[in-house]
Formats: structure tokens, C-alpha cells, sequence
């Protein structure tokens, strides 16, 4: 995970644009997480995450990107962040308009929510896939083992 000082915007509070994706050939199959994370002051990376995640589905996938992001960006020392992904799914299950039912995705959903409570404010929002081209490829990246300058946590 590459990091670098912290993001802050008027009055010393920092946010964030966090961008997600998880990816999984064969779903199941090899699985990896990807997300960049950028200073909304300046636009400037404040950390990119590729981690390869073994045999998973798409969604847990999806689910374990938004998490460490989110880990990331408490590191950071982000007090607002603003999450942007491809899946609608896993958008519209943090917003609670759809329920997660999957026995898989359960413990995922439970650790991601108390991180979203430690921001004083967040918003989350689907993107089409073009507008997720980064985290995308910081997914396949994890999935490749590659390890073009971006650390795995």
C-alpha cells in the first residue's frame, strides 16, 4: 500500500475520493481488491491497495476492496470519505436499500459498517465501470501477483 501525508480540506478535516473494485475470474476463482484513494483537495493519490485475496467470489471481492479502503483511510486520517464503485450492488447494500443475505458477504457487511461510523461523514455512490478504471486495474493487478510499484497490506 503506498501512502503518503494526509489529505485535508478547509479546516483541517480530510477527504477523501475513494474509488473500489474486487474482481474474480471464474467467480469463484482467484479473487483480488482493488481501490485508489485521492486528496478531494488537490486530486493527488494518497494511496493505491492491490491485494490478491485467493479464491472468492466477485462480490466478496467487491465487499473486501471497500473495507480495506476504508482501513486505509482511517490510517490516513480521513474524517469524511466519498466511496465510488461499480458494483450497484454493493453500493445499494451500504446505503440499506438492498439487504445482504448472502452467508458470505455477512461478516464483510458487519465490518465495513462500524468503519464507516468512525467518519464524521460519507457519502457512497455507483459509477459506471469507465469511471473505475483505476481500481479496476489495481484489482487484476492483484489477481496477476503483479507488482507494478503498489504494495498488498
Amino acid at each position: 500500500m503506498r501512502s503518503a501525508k494526509q489529505a485535508s480540506d478547509d479546516g483541517g478535516r480530510v477527504r477523501l475520493l475513494i474509488h473500489t473494485d474486487g474482481a474474480a475470474r471464474g467467480n469463484p476463482g482467484p479473487a483480488g481488491a482493488g481501490a485508489i484513494l485521492r486528496d478531494t483537495a488537490d486530486g493527488s493519490v494518497r494511496a493505491e491497495i492491490a491485494q490478491g485475496l485467493g479464491h472468492a467470489t466477485n462480490n466478496v471481492a467487491e465487499w473486501t476492496a471497500v473495507r480495506l479502503a476504508l482501513e486505509e483511510a482511517l490510517r490516513l486520517g480521513a474524517t469524511h470519505v466519498d466511496l465510488r464503485m461499480d458494483s450497484e450492488l454493493v453500493a445499494r447494500q451500504i446505503t440499506g436499500v438492498y439487504r445482504v443475505k448472502h452467508p458470505d458477504l455477512k461478516p464483510i457487511h458487519a465490518a465495513v459498517m462500524p468503519l464507516l461510523r468512525r467518519f464524521t461523514g460519507y457519502t457512497v455512490g455507483h459509477v459506471p465501470r469507465a469511471l473505475n478504471k483505476e481500481a479496476d486495474r489495481l484489482s487484476n493487478v492483484a489477481i496477476d501477483g503483479e507488482d507494478p510499484a503498489v504494495s498488498r497490506s
